[in-house]
């Protein structure tokens, strides 16, 4: 099976710099490796980027959808599964012949996920170092590289590593209409495509959640996490209770931490942005792609 591994990102070279050497390690190798990019400047230096690895630079619209999208048009023909893994995302060495076997055993699966060793997205995040360490420590157990199911029938997949069959995908792209960070964009291209997506228990890797470039705007975050949701379940790519339930739990953290938030998040600043997405909503105007407008407003 060709699988190949798509890496977006932006005004993060040190990740892309990081990132690389677990996917030359992989005991299968990919077909190809596409870093999708908004400018020169995102990349680390060229040094940084000789492996024996088949990869390719390609330049796109800021916005991770469109970014997507760009990996998406330019492999799809040539591969038979895409790798999405953030540029924070280290997998395990067997990821790659771990999704092989799952694609092989689970016929009907249209994408699989994997079980992070540690997920630093809701913590102060994870150190590459820890990461390699928590990575070393599960390459030494004895394990199985066939494919275990952990969780099937799953609504959506965790974009942080998510893959898919070349032939689910189709001509189904990622909604351009959710911009910047995307809010569950990952969701709502996965429950597009027809067949099973399944979370396997050994598809192991570490999302370090590296919080710089992540969040410029807690306002604009806060916005897309009412907006985005809404604009979905309308469209019927989201179920109404998961999108409801989502709301209410990002609501409910940036209220309830408001007085003590996290260091590495604004929460005031995303309650702030619920509110005006809320009032968006009930006036008819909850746009994704109102945080543009939001955002210049801003300065």
């Amino acid at each position: 099976m060709r699988i190949s591994v798509i890496i977006c990102s932006v005004g993060r070279p040190e990740a892309i710099e990081s990132v690389l050497p677990f996917i030359a390690r992989q005991t299968k190798q990919p077909s190809h490796v596409l870093i999708v990019v908004t400018k020169p400047e995102d990349l680390p230096p060229e040094s940084a980027l000789q492996y024996n690895l088949p990869i390719q630079v390609l330049y796109s619209p800021k916005g991770l959808t469109k970014q997507r999208n760009t990996g998406l048009d330019a492999i799809q023909n040539e591969c038979d599964a895409v790798f999405f893994i953030d540029d924070d995302y280290l997998p395990a060495q067997d990821a790659l012949e771990v999704l092989e076997s799952g694609f092989s055993r689970f016929k009907d699966a249209a994408g699989l996920t994997g079980t992070p060793l540690a997920d630093g997205i809701n913590t102060a995040g994870v150190s590459v170092s820890e990461a390699r360490k928590l990575i070393e420590a599960y390459e030494a157990k004895p394990r199985d590289t066939t494919a275990i199911a952990a969780q099937r029938k799953l609504v959506g997949l965790y974009g942080c590593n998510m893959a898919y069959r070349c032939s689910s995908i189709g001509a189904v792209r990622f909604d351009p209409r959710l911009p910047l960070y995307g809010w569950q964009e990952d969701t709502d291209f996965s429950y597009r495509l027809a067949g099973e997506k399944i979370r396997l228990g050994n598809l192991a890797g570490v999302h370090c959640g590296t919080k710089s470039g992540r969040e410029t705007s807690g306002v604009l975050l806060g916005y897309s996490q009412i907006a985005n949701p809404v604009y979905l379940m309308r469209k019927r790519s989201l179920p109404l209770q998961f999108g409801l339930t989502l709301m209410s739990k990002n609501v409910l953290a940036n209220h309830g931490k408001i007085l003590f938030p996290e260091p590495w998040i604004n929460r005031k600043e995303r309650a702030k942005g619920n509110w005006l997405a809320f009032f968006d909503v009930l006036r008819g105007r909850h746009d994704p792609e109102r945080i543009f407008e939001l955002g210049a407003r801003r300065g």
